[in-house]
């Protein structure tokens, strides 16, 4: 099929992905997003020949190349100088008997982002090419579910929240690669924004196919059509649930979502106990040992006045798990609750709960961080504590459970909600007599 195909001038109508009501997206070439008129979420930005973001792409792999070359931070004190590297935080990690953490750790502030910047490249590639280049319908495929793991921008983050947190203890340099990072964190995260599927898989595999009778703003369920999450193609219920168009597997709606939303919450509670109960991060000094759990961190920044830090640690550390904890069982009870409820709201909180959890990563940043810079020996000696693995294992799973969650499910009740009620009106509603005909 030919690359980069033309887009027609019809008007294209596509699923939303996140309510399943059909949109009609006229032809637009200004770059802009096109969004859901009922829930607003983003559809497509229409691009014929996007040259700029595989250019991004090209330029973070590029300083994120440079960022493994050369040192991260340093420090010192009483005489002794010591450099880390990036990923440095993750070796330390692993000598210390914590290499499902340091898994963790290198997977995504390296290695995911390493190969979503390559998938975009290579499939750029391919789409300049006369052919289609090998493996760059299953790399379109995966982009959008690496997106969520790539953390390098709340690993820059975590490097300035660690500064203001050893700055007393030592003399501290912002060498090299903490520059190159920083700046590849930042077009990592332009390259993301810009990045389209849909559009994508436009260009790939040529304009969607319309199927007739299709209707704009009704659901594709209630016109017995599915829609594609990835390519946005509809097609009828009745065929196999797998994408005509791109191939990818199809749901009317998530099997099983609740059930799992429920499982993957409550994994997360569990880990939440060993997460706080344990220490974080133990510190030893002339042989005196000192654990750290999460709250007596955020403790001894007040104690220094540190007020702002302590609140980022407090807030992404306490208050994001819990809150997102408390938002999904809500998002979980609004599906088959019984009430009619205010959808904007609704699908604020998901989208915040969606985009948010993966800050709380944070304090395990900056755990791998002091890890890395602080090995003095007897002299200072600081090493990751059992509540780091439990804390990234909650992070982990309230992702996982919020990535399982399918809002299409409170959209489809506040159906169902408004279709009751409305016969209940017209049961309610008495008979009209007719006028009774004069002879």
């Amino acid at each position: 099929m030919a690359q980069d195909a033309n887009h027609s001038s019809q008007t294209l109508l596509l699923p939303c992905h996140e309510c399943d009501l059909v949109s009609e997206v006229p032809p637009r070439h200004d770059g802009q997003w096109v969004h859901c008129p009922r829930c607003q979420h983003p559809l497509m930005r229409p691009a014929d020949n996007d040259q700029l973001t595989p250019a991004l792409a090209f330029t973070a792999l590029l300083l994120l190349t440079l960022s493994l070359l050369f040192p991260y931070l340093g420090f010192e004190k009483n005489g002794i100088e010591r450099a880390m590297t990036v990923t440095d935080a993750a070796y330390e990690l692993a000598i210390y008997h914590h290499p499902a953490l340091a898994v963790i750790v290198i997977a995504t502030i390296i290695v995911i982002p390493a190969l979503y910047l390559l998938s975009v490249c290579w499939i750029h590639m391919s789409l300049a090419s006369p052919g289609r280049l090998p493996g760059s319908l299953f790399l379109a495929r995966w982009l959008p579910r690496m997106q969520p793991w790539m953390m390098a921008d709340v690993f820059a983050i975590a490097a300035l929240v660690s500064l203001v947190k050893i700055i007393a203890m030592a003399h501290i340099q912002l060498l090299s690669a903490f520059w190159t990072f920083s700046g590849f964190a930042l077009i990592l995260l332009i390259t993301v924004t810009r990045m389209n599927t849909i559009g994508l898989w436009q260009r790939l595999l040529g304009d969607l196919q319309q199927p007739p009778h299709t209707q704009a703003g009704k659901t594709a369920q209630s016109q017995g059509l599915i829609g594609c999450q990835w390519c946005g193609q509809l097609q009828p219920l009745e065929q196999p649930h797998r994408c005509h168009h791109c191939h990818s597997a199809l749901h009317d709606r998530h099997p099983f979502s609740l059930q799992r939303v429920w499982a993957l919450l409550v994994t997360a509670i569990l880990c939440c106990f060993p997460a706080h109960l344990f220490p974080i991060m133990i510190t030893t000094s002339l042989g005196k040992t000192e654990p750290s759990t999460i709250i007596a961190g955020v403790m001894l920044f007040l104690r220094h006045d540190d007020w702002p830090i302590a609140l980022i640690i407090f807030t992404a550390s306490v208050l994001v798990p819990f809150g997102k904890i408390l938002a999904l069982g809500w998002l979980c009870i609004a599906a088959r609750r019984q009430q009619a409820l205010d959808m904007t709201s609704q699908m604020k909180l998901y989208r915040l709960t969606e985009w948010i959890g993966r800050w709380s990563m944070i304090d395990v940043f900056v755990v791998a961080i002091i890890v890395a810079l602080f090995q003095m020996g007897n002299i200072l000696t600081v090493t990751p504590g059992v509540g780091g693995l439990a804390f990234s294992a909650v992070v982990i799973f309230t992702m996982l459970a919020a990535h399982q969650f399918d809002p299409r499910l409170i959209w489809d009740r506040q159906l169902q909600l408004q279709q009751y009620s409305k016969r209940r009106s017209a049961q309610r509603q008495p008979p009209t007599l007719e006028p009774e005909k004069q002879p």
